[in-house]
């Protein structure tokens, strides 16, 4: 056998390398052909790869991984691109309008007559050196910190801004100084996407082009402080009435403050927002010391520095600054224009206001309070008023009254909220009562003719026993048995503390925000004392929730203002929606028994007006104020008359005011009403009340016989009728003090009659004379005179004036009570 190894026909390609063999004959020759299922051959020389399945269902939504990296690619690439551009096309123009503001006009609802104009600019342009240090540290640790290290823009918050323009959302800060200087000096304040998008460019252009202080300097020269002034420079003067090197760092971080809120933040025009005020200056002092630009201990040592007394323009005097500051005030509050921009001027703003009853308001205010004021009196230097009138059927303010004139007494009268309603609260209370089904300790359902424990400090009764809750009476007199319709005459405090308990203080909160009271009302507590009236609504405020309860409980948001434009472009205005807060009968009684009060009760200097009318008198803690709330069917007005020191600013009694020995809403402020209602209504249709009210069934008093047995507000065992006890629901701070205006006898009075459901009958045109009881029904309790209690009564005639001829009533602060027992509120 031979050793060679075999021959292949001397084919090279069946030889490897010297002749020989492959080991593998399959790696020298290309596999045979494989048949494809269907009988056709597969592509030679490879092996083809199976088609992916199609996809199907919910995977078809899905993007593949190509798709979405494509996506990203194709993002980046325009935003790229659009930031090429932008820098490119976009340059830094020109100074905007708002450099050189112009006047902002304001008409009375006619379109046509011109209330005012606000275009007295005060600006002043000064160097940067010419600002201490410390003022521009304050600046910086109010608005932007890390302005020296930081880039023009902030892209977080630009971005956020954005989305939130876009989205509808609204304003969005958290703006470089760079930013607000770019929008401030070149752009304007309207909140779009392009005015963003300029705004982007530009700022980096601009910090490119400009040093950090070049930038600091113009926007403490642009930035708006309120008081109308532009710039520190002007702010200094406006607010402390010198120039900026003089400041103080209290002074400078004050103004810094100012940046956040300027006319919100003016402490002197709005005290009631002192809080916030403080909460802000103390953030940017302390934020002065996180950077070393301020000790500590200095920090420490500093008091906050009181501005002084604004000095407004000349052609804002009289109520032209009055209502200029109340509709900016509305336009601002509703978002529907922020400050700055308004401040730009040149918008025209037609107002609710209607000019025959705005000058009735004056003309009403003078002959009825200060034209019975006098230099020789020193109480009448103390002597302020405040009105506001609201036409129920659309929620229009049509006449407001802020004060003597605006360049005199800066603080407005008709929209400030720092003095206690008093008794002008207490239809609140029989409102919820009304409409939530409210039923007496004794479960006797709560209507105009339920009977209560009218005794002055009766302690307050809860369902577990004694609040300790003792209010007292005006004069400390005690009523008896009394109904709810004569207690409301009478305004007897011991009475609605008890109903305010029997309803519920958070429904009778409820019920007045509900009503048209701003939710954020001061001293609106949920406790017993809410009945009396500690809270401190505007005038404003209580004109908008009585002209709910005269529209039969439908309540409509006011407004001051119908069409605001510049340069022929309208502005969206809020849409205001009527709803109903109460149902009708519960708003409908509620005025039945409000008219009562002025035909026989403590407003009868409200007849005057010679129209059907309903309201409620009220008088302030220690009389520091008085007022009258009420209305017809096409008026709701309120009149109040407030103590105030002329130099501090502190509220003060108004004992001895007008040459009376003290102050009532059923004097001056119903007078007032009264006289500017018969003027603005002089002409039209006398209109009746269309009355659809539920009286309840009469109950007769209790029988002597049985003692308090019987009565439905029974004191628990061991209740503390002083007042002394530990209460479970205490009044809140500022309980106010009630006041019993008259003491007459109404034993005389005519019966109300009431048809066979107990509903009282629609008043007839006329309407003037008063409500009739029911047959059968008690007459009213009478309360023992001033004498048997040791006081004399004051008798109040329908001209509101007190008479009496016994001793002189001695002022409140000075009387001697029970530590534990709280001031009554005065009608």
């Amino acid at each position: 056998m031979s050793d060679e190894p075999p021959q292949h026909d001397g084919d090279p390609g069946q030889q490897g390398s010297g002749g020989w063999a492959p080991r593998d004959p399959s790696a020298a020759s290309p596999a045979a052909d494989t048949p494809h299922p269907n009988g056709a051959q597969a592509t030679k020389g490879r092996t083809k790869r199976p088609k992916r399945p199609k996809r199907t269902g919910w995977r078809r939504a899905v993007p593949t991984w190509r798709m979405v990296l494509g996506g990203v690619l194709l993002l980046a690439l325009l935003l790229v691109g659009g930031f090429i551009a932008g820098y490119q096309l976009i340059g830094i123009p020109a100074a905007n309008a708002a450099a050189t503001a112009e006047a902002n006009v304001y008409v009375y609802a006619d379109g046509k007559t011109v209330i005012a104009r606000d275009g007295e600019i005060n600006r002043e342009k000064i160097p940067l050196d010419r600002i201490p240090k410390t003022i521009q540290h304050a600046v910086l640790a109010a608005e932007d910190r890390d302005f020296y290290s930081e880039d023009a823009i902030d892209i977080k918050a630009t971005l956020r801004a954005g989305w939130n323009t876009v989205t509808g959302k609204g304003r969005q800060g958290g703006s470089t100084i760079t930013q607000q200087y770019v929008k401030n000096y070149y752009l304007g304040q309207e909140q779009t996407v392009i005015r963003k998008a300029k705004e982007f460019f530009i700022s980096i252009k601009l910090d490119r082009e400009k040093s950090k202080d070049e930038i600091l300097e113009g926007y403490l020269n642009t930035s708006y402080f309120g008081r109308n002034a532009y710039g520190i420079q002007a702010a200094s003067h406006a607010y402390y009435g010198k120039d900026v090197e003089d400041l103080g760092t209290g002074e400078g971080a004050y103004l810094a403050s100012l940046l956040n809120a300027p006319s919100s933040y003016d402490v002197v025009t709005h005290p009631e927002n002192r809080k916030a005020v403080l909460a802000r200056w103390d953030y940017v002092l302390d934020g002065m010391v996180e950077h070393d630009w301020l000790s500590a201990a200095d920090r420490d040592a500093m008091d906050f520095p009181v501005p002084d007394k604004a000095k407004p323009a000349t052609a804002l005097s009289g109520q032209r600054g009055y209502i200029v500051h109340a509709v900016e005030d509305y336009l601002t509050k509703n978002k529907i224009i922020d400050e700055s921009t308004l401040a730009t001027g040149g918008y025209r703003i037609t107002t609710t206001l209607q000019k025959k009853k705005q000058d009735a308001l004056v003309e009403a205010v003078q002959d009825n309070v200060l034209s019975k004021t006098s230099k020789e009196r020193e109480a009448d230097r103390i002597v302020r008023a405040g009105g506001a009138s609201i036409a129920p059927a659309n929620g229009h303010v049509v006449a407001l009254y802020g004060g003597i004139d605006y360049t005199r007494q800066f603080v407005n009268n008709a929209t400030r909220r720092d003095y206690q309603v008093g008794s002008t609260f207490k239809p609140f209370v029989l409102a919820a009562a009304l409409a939530n089904g409210s039923t007496t300790q004794k479960e006797r359902a709560i209507t105009p003719n339920t009977r209560y424990d009218g005794d002055n400090k009766r302690t307050v009764q809860s369902a577990t026993g004694s609040t300790g809750y003792a209010p007292a009476n005006e004069d400390d007199v005690d009523y008896g048995s009394i109904t709810v319709r004569e207690a409301t005459d009478k305004s007897v405090n011991a009475v609605y503390a008890q109903m305010a308990q029997d309803v519920g203080p958070q429904e009778v909160k409820d019920t007045a925000i509900a009503l048209g009271i701003p939710q954020d009302t001061p001293d609106l507590t949920a406790s017993p004392s809410i009945a009396l009236g500690p809270a401190t609504a505007s005038a404003v405020d209580m004109a908008s929730a009585y002209a709910t309860l005269a529209d039969h409980g439908r309540q409509r948001p006011y407004t001051l203002v119908v069409k605001i434009s510049k340069n022929g472009t309208e502005l969206d205005l809020p849409a205001r929606t009527t709803r109903r807060a109460i149902s009708r009968e519960a708003a409908d009684t509620t005025t039945s028994v409000l008219r009562s009060v002025v035909d026989g009760g403590t407003g009868t200097a409200a007849l005057g007006a010679g129209r059907p009318a309903a309201g409620k008198t009220g008088t302030a803690e220690e009389d520091r104020a008085a007022w009258f709330a009420g209305y017809t069917p096409d008026l709701a007005t309120v009149i109040a008359v407030m103590g105030q020191d002329p130099e501090t600013g502190v509220q003060k009694p108004l004992y001895g005011a007008l040459g009376l020995a003290r102050m009532n809403g059923g004097g001056a402020p119903a007078q007032t009403w009264a006289a500017y209602t018969k003027a603005a209504l002089e002409g039209s249709e006398v209109r009746g009340f269309e009355l659809e009210a539920e009286e309840g069934p009469v109950e007769p008093e209790p029988d002597e016989s049985e003692g308090e047995e019987e009565e439905d507000t029974e004191e628990a065992e061991g209740g503390d009728t002083q007042g002394t006890g530990e209460s479970d629901d205490p009044p809140g701070p500022g309980e106010s003090r009630d006041s019993r205006e008259d003491a007459r006898e109404d034993s005389g009075e005519e019966s109300r009659e009431e048809d066979g459901t107990g509903s009282r009958t629609p008043d007839g045109p006329s309407g003037v004379t008063h409500e009739q009881r029911a047959p059968g029904a008690a007459a009213p309790a009478v309360a023992p005179s001033r004498a048997a209690s040791g006081r004399e009564a004051d008798a109040v005639p329908a001209g509101g004036e007190p008479t009496g001829t016994g001793e002189e009533r001695v002022p409140a602060s000075d009387r001697t009570r029970d530590d534990a027992t709280l001031h009554a509120v005065r009608p």
